[in-house]
């Protein structure tokens, strides 16, 4: 996994979904919240995953979530 990852699902109202990977030596920390322009953005969950298990959430949130990759929204 890169330095950091975003994946971004947009919304009806204009925002969007984001979750935010950023791994570290033994572990992944995944941020995943919502954001609204000009709003502050919304953080929701923060967690720790072991990188197998980040990069199946990942590949979940892309097939049946449908997040897709995107560059760092703030």
């Amino acid at each position: 996994m890169p330095d950091h990852l975003w994946l971004v699902r947009p919304r009806r109202d204009g925002g969007c979904d984001y979750v935010r990977f950023l791994p570290s030596q033994e572990t992944v920390e995944v941020h995943e919240g919502s954001h609204l322009p000009p709003q502050m953005p919304l953080l929701k969950h923060r967690h720790w995953l072991a990188a197998e298990e980040a990069e199946a959430r990942r590949r979940d949130l892309q097939q049946e979530d449908g997040y897709q990759f995107s560059e760092p929204l703030f």
